[in-house]
């Protein structure tokens, strides 16, 4: 059977079908990135959503996407603090908890780097998280030329995500690119650039808490940091 979509453009009935069905499922493929600081430092900043910072990060993420969507793949973008064993150890416990849930994790590094104090003008050394936010931008580039989502949601709140948005919507403009800012943050900016932007609310964190305890093979186990609960 042949169907006009135009004067004298016969098109048969299997090609429409293929692209109401791509249409329809356009939006389907969908990919998390989660700037692991940016939430985490949202969640710290609060004394009674210390216990959120065992959140599962896959449960979090479909919170937000809807019922004709699948999420493809998460990326956690993070990076380890060297200055602190408690803290890397914490952080290790934690990344491994989220690769048990098919979290893909992607590591930047902390540099130090020299400060002024306010107070006495003195120099004092201290470690800044780099990377984040580059590697936020090559993974969300490669993923679009590879054709891999049709609707990226980043978590996070860093306006200095804005270019990376800015040049993939300009090259891949019939991918949907959207922001969900974490909890306390505003992101007026980042809001603007996006197709869409939602807000991580305490009741998105409260749903999407990891068992205190996680069996891993061989009789060992994960545990929730003490110190966060």
């Amino acid at each position: 059977m042949l169907y006009f979509a135009g004067p004298e453009l016969p098109v048969r009935s299997g090609f429409l079908f293929y692209i109401y069905f791509r249409e329809k499922n356009r939006y389907g493929k969908s990919y998390i990135f989660i700037d692991g600081f940016n939430l985490y430092h949202s969640i710290a900043k609060e004394k009674r959503f210390n216990r959120y910072k065992w959140i599962d990060l896959s449960e979090l993420a479909n919170n937000f996407i809807t019922k004709k969507e699948h999420i493809k793949e998460i990326y956690y973008f993070t990076a380890l603090t060297p200055w602190s064993p408690d803290k890397m150890n914490r952080q290790k416990i934690f990344i491994k908890a989220q690769e048990l849930k098919g979290v893909k994790i992607v590591y930047g590094e902390f540099r130090k780097k020299d400060r002024i104090c306010p107070l006495c003008k003195k120099n004092y050394k201290t470690f800044e998280e780099k990377r984040t936010d580059v590697n936020i931008a090559i993974y969300l580039f490669q993923l679009a030329i590879q054709d891999k989502f049709d609707k990226a949601y980043i978590i996070s709140g860093d306006s200095d995500l804005i270019p990376s948005i800015e040049a993939v919507k300009i090259l891949f403009p019939h991918k949907q690119i959207g922001v969900v800012i974490p909890i306390g943050r505003r992101a007026e900016l980042l809001k603007l650039k996006c197709d869409f932007h939602m807000k991580i609310k305490e009741k998105h964190l409260r749903n999407s808490i990891l068992p205190e305890i996680i069996p891993l093979k061989d009789n060992k186990k994960l545990v929730c940091p003490e110190s966060w609960h």
